[in-house]
This record gives C-alpha cells, sequence and structure tokens, in this order.
C-alpha cells in the first residue's frame, strides 16, 4: 500500500513524461520482478533528492556580510567578546604582541603580510586592531577597503575613543597603562633579538651580572630604571573580560613594586564594536581605498589615507 501510495506520487509530478514508468499498474506491482522494484527505487531516491533535500525553496543561502579583522593579541578577549556581538560576521586574526617593540619598518612589513594573505573573494573589508603605534602601520595599503581606530595606540580602542585617552592622559601624564590582554600576553623586550631595547645594546639583569658582576649590574639597572623612570603611576583599564581579581592583584602588585601610584579605569569596547558593525563615521575610524596608504597626520584625527 505504501509503495502504491509513492508511485501513485512520482506519477503526479511526472505525468508529462511517463516514459520511464514501464506502463505499470499499481493493483499488479507486487508482482513485478527486482529488476523494476530497483529501477522504480532509484527513482524515487531521485525524485526525493531533487525536490526535498536540494529545492531552493527549502534551504535558502543565508547572506551576511563579512569583515576579517587584524589585530594584536593584546585585544584577543575583547576581540572575540566583540565578534560575537557583532551583527557581521568578523574573521579574527591575532597576530603577536611586541611589534611596536621592532620598529616601524618591521612592524609595517609583518602586518603588510597579513594583509596580502586575506582572501579578497571572501571578506568585503579588512579591519585592523592597532593605532597608529609608532607609525607601524605607516605605508599599509590593500586591495580591499581597509579600516582602523583614530588613535594612537591601542589604548585609544581599550577606552573607547581618543578623547576620552586624551583627557585622561592630560590630567595623568606618566602613567603606565596595563589591561587583561597587556599582562597575559606579555613578552619581555629584552627576549626579542629584533626589538628596539635589544638593537640600542640594552641588556637583562643577569647579563649585567655576567658581564660586570652583581654590583655594577644593579647600579645600571637603577639608572635605566629598566625604561620606566618617567612613569610615575600605574592604571589598570578593565573591559570586563577574564578574571578580574586576579588581573587587577596582579597590576596592584606591579604598582607597589615600582613604587607607582596604582589607579583603575573602565574600559569600554564601543570602538572596536562599531568597527565590527560597520558603523565607520569620519570623526572615529579611516577608511583607506583599494590601492591608497596609511599616513600619519599629524593632527586630531591622528591618521589619514594618500592615493598612490
Amino acid at each position: 500500500m505504501l509503495i502504491t501510495q509513492i508511485l501513485s506520487i512520482i506519477t503526479e509530478k511526472n505525468r508529462d513524461n511517463r516514459s520511464f514508468l514501464p506502463y505499470l499498474h499499481f493493483n499488479t506491482f507486487i508482482k513485478f520482478d527486482v529488476y523494476y522494484f530497483s529501477y522504480l527505487s532509484i527513482l524515487l531516491i531521485n525524485f526525493l533528492k531533487k525536490d526535498f533535500f536540494m529545492h531552493d525553496d527549502y534551504f535558502k543561502k543565508y547572506t551576511q556580510t563579512s569583515y576579517k579583522l587584524i589585530t594584536c593579541a593584546v585585544l584577543y578577549r575583547e576581540s572575540y567578546l566583540c565578534a560575537s556581538k557583532a551583527t557581521n560576521f568578523i574573521d579574527v586574526q591575532l597576530v603577536e604582541q611586541g611589534l611596536h617593540d621592532v620598529g616601524k619598518e618591521k612592524m609595517s612589513t609583518r602586518l603588510q603580510a597579513e594583509i596580502d594573505k586575506v582572501d579578497t573573494e571572501k571578506y568585503e573589508a579588512i579591519l585592523l586592531g592597532y593605532g597608529l603605534c609608532n607609525n607601524g602601520i605607516v605605508g599599509l595599503q590593500s586591495k580591499l577597503p581597509l579600516v582602523i581606530p583614530r588613535g594612537h595606540d591601542c589604548i585609544t580602542i581599550l577606552l573607547g575613543s581618543k578623547e576620552k585617552y586624551q583627557k585622561y592622559f592630560d590630567a595623568n601624564s606618566g602613567t603606565f597603562f596595563q589591561s587583561a590582554g597587556w599582562i597575559e600576553q606579555a613578552k619581555d623586550n629584552l627576549s626579542n633579538p629584533e626589538s628596539t631595547t635589544r638593537q640600542m645594546g640594552m641588556a637583562s639583569y643577569q647579563e649585567y651580572v655576567e658581564q660586570f658582576g652583581e654590583e655594577h649590574a644593579k647600579y645600571i639597572m637603577d639608572s635605566l630604571g629598566g625604561g620606566l623612570n618617567s612613569y610615575e603611576s600605574f592604571t589598570y583599564i578593565d573591559t570586563n573580560v577574564g578574571d578580574q581579581n586576579k588581573l587587577k592583584t596582579h597590576a596592584k602588585e606591579n604598582a607597589k613594586e615600582n613604587n607607582w601610584n596604582y589607579q583603575e579605569l573602565a574600559g569600554d569596547n564601543s570602538l572596536l564594536l562599531k568597527m565590527m558593525n560597520g558603523d565607520w563615521n569620519e570623526e572615529e575610524f579611516l577608511v583607506v581605498q583599494p590601492g591608497d596608504t596609511i599616513e600619519a597626520s599629524y593632527s586630531s584625527k591622528v591618521i589619514k589615507s594618500t592615493a598612490r
């Protein structure tokens, strides 16, 4: 009975092309031999495949704007958090922390290599999770639109705007900033032979001990201050990611060790989320058109684009 019903459906669907049915009579179907049964089974499979599993009326393709985010690993927690909330699809590409320590040319070369790897058929634009970063993004270009927040470094991104960063900096000069990413992704500049610190000939305390003895090594390190003599306070930026209690305890210990005043500042992920959502207003973002390059503007806008 079931097979009879199925055959009836097939016949109805193909009433204008009955040649494939060898003059069947449903009441005598059960008497057909194995050849006819196999033949009809194949027709049934093709019918179901065509009309149910592969038909656009049943399975429509989901379309969504896709962006590639290339960002410093310092922003990895904030980047994934915002990507989960973004209205667009965001493919996050992390780049190791510390590029700003290797100098402009090497940083630019490293980032350009990542940009050049991006599949231009897969994404509508490339987003950069960087600020000007010691001019490390100057000269970058892409075959896709390139979107960058207007800011001198990642502190702007962590605080949500260059204006908030500037206001805090003006009132708290000599401040050393850290965040969850800065603590978790921290690297010793001296461990990287390509860092500017190493290139200037600076060494670690242990290396100075081996060269000059412990007393002289201590004097050298105290004089250099680990490159931190100009700082007076330590500010931890809380972007509400990670184990905040543990992170803040670590930050306080760092401040105490260096005899700095300790402060906490609420972070703001809205700038990062705006970039992912495609809300690229002129005041907050630079959109570099394909073929143009990024340049420093030496103004409140921080960066600009230049046509080739």
